[in-house]
Order: structure tokens, then sequence, then C-alpha cells
């Protein structure tokens, strides 16, 4: 029995309603509190209640950290909202921000808020990763921003030229361009707020556009998600009622999750304003070798909640092990962990939960979610009493569940003021993506943690989209699928790609995590064909896959062969998202020949075979 730390979570109930067309209604019994006009609001209101208390904080180029007050962030945001105004800016000419986390980002993100302005993070792997940059292109034409910022112009110099129309003012906080016009963002500070300001902030209400955040990819092109006030400032309440702990002390964050998505932009950018908290920018990454400043920043600073994906979690446990002093800077004011993006394996959850007993004598809790970029977040979140493996909890206040039978599944809908209302012009998938009455078809399915009660909270049961039949009817169910298989074969994979569609059996695709494949081989030298083709690693490989058909229930579980890739995820062949998501039909569709090896009557010897 695990003895955790006493945390302040909401206490609310599920209520369900079963329909004559067998489907059902599933509410939240606590009705959702009123919210605010807009988020900067709440910037209003901390600049007044706690002026001087830490807000932004990133390390400067020394290492020191640079920390900026409540009044201080306001102050420049209305500096900028000023220089803003006297630009050909509106709802059709948004802005468009192409580098990643960093206060001056926040600040123009905020002042864009501030007076009606939307602003449009894009990813920075658009323009520094990908090498054809279709997808900023496309991105770009439908936005038609009329200011675009970049933290460095020179390391935007093939991205802007490529993408970016000569008439857009380019906003850079360092650096020039050879053959364009480039605007400092310190002249923008250099206005002073006027009662023109006021006025333009005055107008700002629940319908007005805030951000344009754009969808990762991992099922198609990325789809300009419309972000208003309403359904941020809606969900922001809705995470206060469940993290209530944030609501009594102000919450600290270091965080690297980027505010082009919608759980570090919206959800954490968000939980840390609302609540008065302080936001310490992480420009770590969670890979072996970004990780290393994640633990510097946590080695100095204790947050007292911490978010992360789940190879982020992964590498925060293995250095936990053998370092005493981000332990006990990690654990020291820490309430609760919560992790998103994909499934997180037992054996990382159970580690995590060790180091915290070691260090203070109580284990803190790990839980998830569920939402989505249109859904701005939050929709599903878990209780104390919900808090389980897969659960991903009962539904917020304001938030209404649809659930109806779908191809052996239960799929949600999902219905409440934090659903965007469409996609930026883009009629034709904005009506695709609501039904009849109204519910957005987030295209996941679930399945109750308590049979036939709604209390007990829902378990994430994978995406419709993704799951296909077998040519004997049997349908394959891809989400849970691949998450045993991640889990099986930890530490050597970090995806697979599940294939089978209209086949007799079930194959996969491994992306290897090739620096776990080198240390288990015990040779750091290796190159990536010598690590993949080694013996003892393709043995255990095979003797886990053997292991793993024996247990399988059937013909929907067991994976026949399975093959290690090589070549890692293309971002321009849409294979990957930027945040690491795998677009399953992308990489089957590309690979085609791989796959068809595998079903091969004689394999290549490449073909691990269960």
């Amino acid at each position: 029995m695990v003895d955790y730390k006493t945390v302040l979570l909401g206490d609310f109930k599920a209520r369900m309603d079963e329909r004559p067309d067998g489907s059902c209604l599933v509410h939240c019994t606590k009705a959702l509190e009123p919210y605010a006009r807009c988020l900067t609001d709440r910037l209003d209101h901390w600049a007044r209640v706690t002026p001087d208390a830490t807000y932004l904080a990133q390390r400067d180029e020394t290492g020191a950290w640079r920390r900026l007050s409540y009044a201080q962030v306001r102050e420049q945001v209305r500096k900028l909202a000023a220089s803003l105004l006297t630009r050909d800016l509106s709802q059709d000419r948004p802005i468009a921000i192409l580098s990643g986390n960093e206060i001056e980002q926040a600040l123009l993100l905020l002042a864009g808020m501030y007076i009606g302005v939307p602003v449009a993070p894009i990813s920075p792997a658009y323009s520094l990763i990908a090498t054809d940059f279709g997808k900023l292109q496309d991105i770009i034409a439908r936005l038609t921003p009329g200011l675009i910022y970049v933290s460095h112009a020179p390391a935007f110099t093939k991205a802007i030229v490529n993408a970016c129309p000569s008439d857009i003012e380019i906003v850079a906080k360092t650096g020039s361009l050879t053959d364009r016009a480039v605007t400092p963002l310190s002249a923008l500070l250099e206005a002073h707020a006027t009662q023109a300001v006021d006025d333009a902030n005055a107008r700002v209400n629940h319908d007005t556009i805030a951000k344009i955040l754009f969808t990762s990819g991992s099922t198609g092109v990325p789809k300009g998600v419309i972000n208003t006030q309403r359904m941020i400032c809606a969900n922001q309440v809705m995470i206060a009622d469940w993290l209530a702990f944030g609501t009594k002390e102000p919450p600290v964050l270091v965080d690297w999750l980027p505010w082009h998505h919608t759980f570090g932009g919206n959800h954490n950018f968000g939980f840390t304003l609302n609540n008065g908290g302080s936001l310490y920018i992480d420009a770590g990454k969670p890979t072996p070798s970004g990780i290393e400043e994640t633990i510097k920043n946590l080695r100095e600073i204790s947050p007292t909640v911490y978010f992360n994906v789940p190879k982020g979690f992964e590498e925060l446990a293995l250095r936990l092990k053998s370092d005493d002093v981000l332990r006990e800077r990690f654990f020291a004011r820490l309430q609760l962990m919560i992790y998103a993006g994909a499934a997180l394996p037992p054996h990382v959850t159970r580690a995590l939960e060790l180091a915290g007993e070691d260090t203070t004598g109580k284990a803190v809790r790990m839980i998830t979610s569920l939402g989505s970029t249109e859904t701005a977040p939050a929709s599903l979140s878990c209780t104390i009493e919900t808090c389980q493996p897969g659960v991903v909890g009962l539904p917020l206040p304001g938030v209404t569940l649809k659930l109806l039978p779908a191809s052996g599944k239960t799929e949600l809908r999902i219905k409440g003021p934090n659903i965007m209302p469409g996609y930026w012009r883009d009629p034709h998938q904005s009506a695709k993506a609501f039904d009849d009455e109204g519910f957005y078809m987030i295209g996941d399915a679930v399945k109750f943690a308590t049979p036939g009660d709604p209390n007990g909270g829902f378990i994430f049961d994978g995406r419709i989209s993704e799951d296909f039949k077998l040519v004997t009817g049997t349908w394959v169910s891809v989400g849970p699928l691949r998450a045993r298989l991640i889990t099986a074969f930890a530490p050597f994979v970090k995806d697979a790609v599940i294939a089978g569609h209209d086949r007799d059996d079930i194959t996969a695709m491994f992306f290897p995590d090739i620096d776990a494949c080198r240390s288990f081989l015990g040779d750091g030298s290796l190159s990536d064909e010598e690590a993949l083709g080694a013996s003892k690693l393709r043995a255990e490989i095979d003797a886990r896959l053997k292991a793993m058909a024996q247990k399988s229930t059937g013909s929907s579980t067991r994976v026949a062969r399975v093959l290690l890739l090589s070549e890692p995820p293309s971002i321009d062949a849409n294979e990957i998202t930027d945040k690491g998501s795998i677009n399953q039909r992308a990489v089957l569709t590309r690979r085609a020949a791989l796959v068809e090896s595998l079903y091969a009557d004689k394999p290549p010897e490449a073909v691990i075979c269960a």
C-alpha cells in the first residue's frame, strides 16, 4: 500500500443519463463557477494584489535567473500593447510567433490578448528543423499575420525567406537579416500606454479570439484551432476547481512544455497566471541530452506541481536515483505530478513514488487528464478517488460528455464553454468536428473504470480513427496495444506503429531508442546500424516478443512480427509532429515497402518473428 502525501484536489462527482438511442450523457454534478472576462484581467489583478511577486523567470546569457514581477510584466505588456495598436493588426491580421518559450514571447502573447489581437505561436520545428518549410508556408498563408516575431532573426533566415511574404513586419529580440528590415522588440517597448490601450482592453469579451493554436498534425495536416477568451478563462476555472491546492498557495512551475501546444501554452501558462504563481521557463527537453538543463533548474527551484510528458518523467526518474540534492529540492514542496501526451509506463510511476518515499516519507501522486487543443485543453481530470493507472478521470465542472457505441468501443464527445467555436478559416473541417447536437467529436474512445459507474472514472481506450480490422473481422485497438508494446520493450523502443489492416496478423514497426540499445550492448561507439543489428539485442527483442505472444488473449493482441527502423520519423513527411507524436497513417503509407516485408512468406533477416 503506497503512503501518499495529502494533496487538495477537487471533489466532484458525475451523473449519467442513458438515452433511448444507446448513447448516454455524463455531467459533472458541480456547477462551473463564474470566470474572467479575459485572461489578462488576472494579470491586472495580481499586479495590484501581489505586485512584487515573481511571475516569469528565465536564465539569462550568464546563467543567472532573470525575474520579472507581476507589476513589471503588466507595465511591459501595456507598452507593447500601445505599439501594437499603431500597426495594422486585427482579428484578421494576427501576430505570429515562430520561436520558442521565453519571457519576450510571454509579453507579446499577453499584449496581443490585452487589446484583442489574436496571437498564433507556431512550432519552431517548422522553421528550424523542417527542410522544405511546407507546413510553415501553409500556416502563414492561412493565418495572414500582420506581424511575425522571432527571438534571434538570423536563425530564422531560411524560414522567413521561404515562407513569410515581404510585406509582413518582422520583429526580433536580437539580430538582423541581410535583405529584410527587422524591427527590434526593444523599439516596441519604448511606447507609453495611453487611453487607447484601456479602450481596446475594454472591448475584449468572451467571444474575442485570444490565440490560434495549430494542432500537431498527428492525424493529418495542422489545423488552426480558434481559442476564445471564453474557452481559456472557463477552462482555468475548471482547472482551479480540480487542482484546488493551487488556489491556496501560489503555484511554482519549472516547465519546458511549449507554448505553441495547449498543454504548456494554455493549461500550464494559464494555471500560473490565474492563480498568481511563478513560472520558471525551462530550456531543457525530455531527451538524454536535453534533460540536463531541466535537472540543473530542478536542483535550484522547487516546484509545487510538476508537468511533463512520459519520456521526461522517465529521464527524471533515472537521475533522481543517484542525485541527493535533486531529490531533496524536487520533493521539497511538490504536491502533485501530472503527465499527458502518451501512456506512462508503470515502472516510471513506481520509480518516482519510491524516490518521493525515500526523500520525504511520502509518495507524490502521479495523475493525468484528457483533452485536446480544441478543448482548451482540460475536459476530464482525476480526483483522489479516481487516481488509478490509466484513468483519465471525470468530466470537469461545466463539461458534458456524450458516450455512444462505435465499432465495439465507446466513443467520446464533449460539450462545454471550453470547446472551440471552430477551425481558423476552415468551415469544412469545422463542420466535420461537431455532431448535430453540438458535441465536439474528439475522436477518442473511453471505457468505464468501474463498469456502468461514471464515478469510477474513465479509461482512455485509444483513438477511433487508428483502429482497424484484421481479415477475420476482429477489431484491433491500436492505442492500448501500442502502449503495451512500448512498456513490454522498454527501454529499447520510443514508439511503435501497428500494421495489420485486412491482414491475418498484427505486425509492428519500432522506432528504437538508439542510446538505450547501445547502453544495453555496452558499447557507445556502435553505429545505429551496428547496434540495431547486434545479435544480443535481437535476441532480447525476440524473447520479449515471444513472451508477449504467449500472454496474448487472441489475434487482436498478438503481435506476430516486428521490425526495428533505422531511419527516424520525418517531420517533413508528416510522420512525426513537433511534440514527438507519431502519425500512424503517414508512417504506414511512406514505409509501405517495409510493411510488405513484414508480411512476406520469407521475411528478410531484419524482421523478428514470434
